[in-house]
Formats: structure tokens, sequence, C-alpha cells
């Protein structure tokens, strides 16, 4: 084994492998999805060698020059007390080193870089060049295997989340030699057999540590449930309204609401941040911020887009504020892609574009304008605001990976369905700061993409200034009003002096600002979702029944959370559930071992044994490895390699033992994940008097089947009589009234014995006068 030692003093590397003490030898510990770690110990007095010092550079090779670490001396080098000697005391080093990436971790990790159904690498390498771009070469970071949802933590450090973006897509990562690498589990597997000698029995060790669990119970985030309507009448004098529940906000927004926040006053683009294509320089920098020079009359050849994706859910915000357009522009502001950054993929945006000379700014859904079109005069500044409703918060499903018997398999994934409601409205910053905005377009798309990507700017020809933009999350809270007339419209969320009409806080409190108040008889309607822990159990009914022979209970339960990756839902509780069973449910589900040679082929956590014993063959993966230099010659490298399987020790799955304490336990496990109707996502109540409520679901009813009507969110099954209001069997009924104060919930169910019902409930709460 060659040691060297860079102390960073301008003499570069400097071979220290001679002083290597033999009763402090080299040793290396490598351990999955975790910086390795490298110690030893050096005497080098009376030698003309620079003693060792904090930041050296270390670097440590097999005799056929294999690397078997790279890093850093991390910590001050001990000195030890060794005796006396002829020119007195004697003094040797202890060294402690952390692999390269101890570079990284002591850098802050950005909030953003969440990754949305992209592969394991791509999230990787967005992570690491928000980190410090340019450190390590990533050529070898493979795409790898997709990752369902990933939220980088900036309370951790880089190679904290850096594991868990490996263990998200199943994968080992490495940083050696300057050069990061990411790859499957299982991407090398080394073959070790009694009958050809490589496996040496007494060297291995197999245990068990835990037993097998067939029936599991997990906990996950909390998760949105009821889809809640509550209407609410305004008497004009009335300016605060309390909700009967608190409105769910998505757990990233309860960190911080802003998804992308722009002021351009850095002078440079941030590459943390956004992705500039611009053959000729058009976009650059001045006194207003963004300063935008034309384009080569392209479209999407020209543009400033945001690296991380926007997953479509809840209530977006995206903002462009102080905007100039002058003569001749021609493109698209603030633009959300299905796709590639072109005009045909833009699914909301402002297109801008000439028309007999003036400038024309127009609402744009789908690729096609629709709205009122305004025209942009010459030295005003404008903030265009797109505003975003979808009652589903989460589109975007986890994704979990399990190795099962050698192979990986995969649990969840998807992307939920949803439509989504849109309003376009401006302000002209030359007016009152309390000028109600301008609406140019209040609509509804049926089908709406689960992510998109975001451009600031799309400039085939754009000419003027853009002073900040931003995009922001703020929760599942919407409003709209009918007017004693009949009309109805939204009305606009924000902050004072934004013209909006209302403020709806963490708690449910909706107050509305001074001039928009709401009109006597005016009735207004907050959609939002209600917040639960996401859970679900279930269980390996061959195991169970195999378990029972005998006369013996056949159910082993175990009950915990799910840590990583996070579990949004109780779809993502149940994939995660099904991914336990696929390695909790075996007589042998936790297994963990060891196994000692000298001089193997080079190992790294993450890799395979595939162990032949008695012509069986055992596949076990490899999670940590310990490395000793025996100091010998020839070379004599003893690799400790510990191994398990899914269960003794997580990789795709990260569980807690202890299950959420707000969690609703399920009385019974399923064989598998509960069969549901789609929920009423387009629910409404169309129109209230004195004695009833007139409803439309939004859908037609399944053969057989209608809709259920209850004042509680339970026991939704026939024969259940307590709370039934009534069971329709068309898409539109009418609930009569019983009070001011009114909560009912709907379910859709099917003809099937027993009927299958929707997942959660569309709630329709009230208060509103009978008399």
């Amino acid at each position: 084994m060659r040691v060297s030692f860079d102390n960073l003093d301008g003499r570069g590397a400097v071979d220290y492998t001679g002083h290597i003490c033999v009763d402090g030898p080299v040793k290396i510990d490598r351990a999955l999805n975790a910086p390795s770690r490298c110690s030893g110990m050096v005497a080098v007095g009376g030698s003309t060698l620079a003693a060792l010092v904090r930041r050296a550079r270390v670097v440590v090779t097999s005799d056929d020059g294999t690397a078997l670490f790279t890093g850093y001396v991390a910590t001050e080098p001990q000195q030890i007390y060794a005796g006396t000697g002829t020119t007195g005391p004697v003094y040797r080093t202890a060294f402690s080193a952390i692999s390269d990436e101890w570079l990284l971790d002591k850098q802050s990790v950005a909030t953003s870089g969440a990754g949305l159904g992209q592969s394991g690498g791509q999230v990787l390498t967005t992570l690491t060049d928000r980190v410090d771009a340019g450190l390590f070469t990533t050529q070898g970071v493979a795409a790898g295997r997709q990752v369902g949802v990933f939220q980088p933590e900036p309370t951790q450090n880089w190679s904290e989340n850096a594991s868990g973006v490996a263990a998200g897509a199943y994968a080992a990562y490495r940083v050696l030699d300057g050069a990061l690498t990411l790859q499957s589990v299982g991407t090398v597997t080394h073959p070790l057999s009694d009958g050809d000698g490589t496996l040496q029995i007494a060297a291995l060790s197999l245990g068990s540590v835990k037993e097998l669990a067939n029936d599991v119970t997990v906990s996950g985030e909390l998760e949105p449930d009821a889809y809640v309507s509550e209407l609410l009448m305004g008497d004009g004098t009335t300016a605060a309204f309390q909700l009967a529940e608190a409105p769910f906000r998505p757990k990233a927004a309860g960190k911080s609401s802003q998804l992308l926040s722009e002021s351009f006053d850095l002078g440079v683009f941030d590459a943390r941040v956004w992705t500039v294509t611009d053959g000729g320089s058009h976009l650059g920098f001045g006194a207003n911020g963004l300063a935008m020079t034309g384009g080569n009359g392209l479209d999407g050849q020209t543009t400033l887009t945001a690296i991380d994706p926007v997953e479509m859910g809840g209530t977006l915000v995206v903002e462009a504020g102080s905007l100039r357009l002058d003569a001749a522009s021609d493109g698209v502001v603030c633009g959300l892609y299905s796709g590639a950054v072109l005009r045909e993929n833009c699914f909301a945006g402002y297109n801008v574009r000439q028309s007999g000379g003036s400038t024309l700014v127009v609402p744009f859904v789908n690729g096609a304008e629709v709205g009122t079109a305004l025209t942009a005069l010459q030295g005003h500044a404008y903030t265009l605001r797109i505003r975003l409703h979808c009652v589903e918060t989460e589109r975007v499903q986890q994704l979990y990976y399990a190795l099962v018997d050698g192979v990986v398999k995969s649990f969840g994934g998807g992307l939920v369905d949803a439509p989504m409601m849109v309003v376009f409205e401006l302000q002209d910053l030359g007016v009152s700061s309390n000028t109600p905005a301008t609406v140019l377009y209040d609509g509804v798309v049926t089908v709406s993409p689960a992510t998109c990507g975001f451009a600031a700017v799309n400039s085939v020809q754009l000419f003027g200034s853009m002073g900040y933009c931003r995009v922001t999350q703020a929760g599942s809270a919407w409003v709209r009003s009918t007017l004693p007339s009949g009309v109805t419209g939204t009305r606009l969320i924000g902050v004072a002096g934004e013209g909006v009409d209302c403020m709806v806080n963490s708690t449910g409190l909706v107050t509305f600002l001074a001039g928009r108040i709401p009109v006597a008889g005016e009735i207004v309607t907050v959609a939002y979702r209600r917040g639960r822990r996401a859970v679900a159990r279930l269980e390996d009914s061959a195991s169970v029944a195999t378990e029972a022979a005998g006369g013996m209970p056949g159910a082993a339960r175990w009950l915990g959370k799910v840590l990583r990756p996070a579990a949004r839902s109780s779809v993502d509780c149940e994939s995660a559930a099904l991914a336990i069973l696929s390695f909790a449910s075996s007589r042998a589900a936790a297994i963990t071992g060891s196994y000692e040679a000298t001089n193997p082929a080079d190992v790294w956590p993450g890799d395979v044994l595939a162990l032949t014993r008695g012509g069986q063959t055992t596949n076990v993966l490899v999670r940590r490895v310990g490395i000793v230099d025996r100091m010998s010659a020839p070379e004599a490298l003893t690799y400790r390699m510990e191994f398990a399987n899914d269960w003794a020790e997580g990789l795709g799955l990260s569980l807690s033992e202890a299950i959420a304490e707000d969690a609703l336990l399920p009385e019974t496990a399923l064989s598998a994940p509960g069969a549901a109707l789609a929920n009423l996502q387009l629910l409404q109540v169309v129109s209230s008097t004195a004695t009833v409520l007139q409803v439309d679901t939004g859908t037609a009813p399944p053969a057989g089947g209608g809709f259920e009507v209850r004042r509680r969110d339970w026991d939704f099954e026939p024969g259940v009589d307590q709370d039934l209001v009534l069971r329709s069997p068309v898409r539109s009924f009418a609930i009569p009234r019983e009070g001011q104060v009114e909560r009912y919930y709907v379910r859709m169910f099917d003809g099937s014995t027993p009927p299958v019902y929707s997942r959660f409930s569309s709630a329709v709460f009230t208060n509103l006068p009978v008399g």
C-alpha cells in the first residue's frame, strides 16, 4: 500500500509509505452512501519529511496502482508519545482523513433542487453543481433509476443529501480522486464460490437481526384528504371569516413559500437557479434588472429557464414585476412549459406580440391566446401575475425500490391527473397601489400537466426589462364569489398593495381588504383541502397463511414511519408497505453478515457478493468495507465486507420503528392497495337557497352506483344509516338544508358488492342563513 500526503506547502504530494507505523497501520473504512475514512500513524522524527497538518491531502493506492482512498486530514493530527530516543522524546503522528466530499460538506446546501420524476443521476448532478460546480468531475454519474420526489434538506450537508438521492434511486455514490460517480446497486458483482476455492466458509459469518413481518402499518407525511367547499355569505360589513378547518399547506411550502425568487441584482445569472440559452447576448443586466435586447427571431432559442421543475399542485402564483416592454417585442414572459421551451408547449404564460404597431400582452393557455389582450404602453411598468389552483397538491407519486431475489423492483410512482383553475391579472404600477388588479382571464383547464418547466423569458425579439420574477406556493386555498346578480369570479388572494381582494392565513382566517368586502347577499366559496396523517396497512396473505400452520397466530405485525423517500400520501404509504412486504415477509428476512478476504478484487459498498455454498447461490448487498494493510511484502490487504438485506438495513427505504403519534391506525390489513374510485375533484354547489343546496358532482355515476352524502366523514358503506343524508343515482342532486352551519361529505360508489367508494370525500361546509 502506498501513502502520500500533500501539506499544501508547495512541495506537492510526498511519499510517506516508509514511515507508516507497524502498530498503527493504515485502515480504510467505506460505508454505503457516506464519506469514506482513512486513519493511521506515521513516524517522521529524524527524517526530512514535514509534520502532517490539518487539511493535508491524502492519497492511498495499492501496489498495483488502484486508488483506494483520496481525501483530506479533517482534524488536527494527534501527537502520541512513543518513548525517549538518543535525541530526546519521540512522537508519532496519528491522522484521520475524510474522503474528497469533505470539501462539499463544508459548504451550504441550497433549499432549491427538488427532483420530480427525474433520474437519480440528474438530481445528484444538479445538487452538486448548486453547492460547488466544477469542484469534481461528474462524467461518472450514470443516469440510473428514476427518483420519485426528492427535496434537499438545507440543514443537512452535501453527503447526507446525496445519500438521499442515491438511496431514492437504489444506487451508490462515491467520490474518489476528484471524481463523483453514481451507479445502480448491483452494477458490480463479485462471485465467491466454495467450489473453486474463492469462498472461505470459516471467514463467512451470517445472522438474523429481525423477525419477519407480514402485516405492515406505515405512516408518512401530513397529506390532504377532504376536498372542502366552504360557503359563506356577505352582509356588506363583515370583513373577516373564520374557516371551519385550517387549509392544508404542502410541506415544501411550510418551509418556504418561495419556490423561486429572483431580483436580477447580482449582475450575473445564478448558475444554481438558471439555464441561459442566448447565443446572441440578448439577455443581460441594466438599471431596471433583467435587460432584454432582442433575440434571433426564432422561438425557444433565447431563453432564461429555471433548472428546477415546478410541481403543478395546490395554489401557485407566478409573477413578473416591474416589467417594461418596448416596441417590436415578441416572445413569452413567465411561461410554464410542458416540454421544451416553445410556444406550442406553453401551458400558461403571457404571449407578447405586435398588432397594428402596438405591443400586445395576451394570456396564453395550452399554446393558444385566451381572455383579454393588454396594450403595453411605452414607458409604463407592469406587474403580471398568473394564479393557478389545482385541488391536488401532490401531482407526483413517490417511488420505492427493493432488492427482491437478487432483482431490484420498483413500487409506486406515476402522476396524478387533475383540472386547473387559471387566472391572469396585471397591475399598472403607475396607478395607486390599492387599485384592484385587472383580470385578463379567469377560466378552468380540465386536463393539466403534473409538472412544468418555468422560463422567465422566451425571447423571439423581446425588448425592455424585468425587475424581478418569482414563483410562490401559496397552499391549497382558492376563493370565488357569486354576486346577488349571479355574476361569479375569482377573489384574488395576496397581501395589501398587490391589488388583491383578500388574505388567507395559516389558521384559516379569510380577511377581505377595504373596498373588497363582500356585499350583502354575496356568496363566497372557499375551496381548500383538509389535512391528516398519511397511513396504510397491508399484509402478505400467503405469509400469514404459512405462519398460521399448526394453529399458531399467522400475523406478524410491524408498525413504523417512512423517513426517506418521503411518503406524502396514503398512496405513497401503500407503495412503501408493498416494498417492505417484498423483503420483510421471508423467514430469512433480516440477514446480516460479514466476509473477510485477503487481496480480493477491490470491493465498494453497493457491490453485490454472489456467495455460492453447497451449490446454492445467495446475492447479498455490501454495506460497509474495511481495508487493513498488513504491512507485508508482497502486499496483503485484508478486506472485511459487511453485508445486509433491506429488512436488516434499509437502502431504498429508510424507516423508523416508531409510527407517527397522530396516525389513525387502520383496524384491518388489506392484502393489496385498497381499490378506490376517482375523487370528486369537480364537485361544486351550483346554487343555494334557504331550503336546499343544489350540488353538481362534476361526473357521471358509475353503472349501478351513485353518490352518497353523510354528515360525518366515515362509515361510507351500505347498511350503515347513521349520519346518512341521501344516496343519489344521478350526477346533480339537492341536499335539504337543516341549519345555518352545516357539514356534508360526498363520495362516489359503484355497483359492485360490496361497493367501492372514492378514497376521499368532497365536503360542503356552509354558514348561510336559512331564513
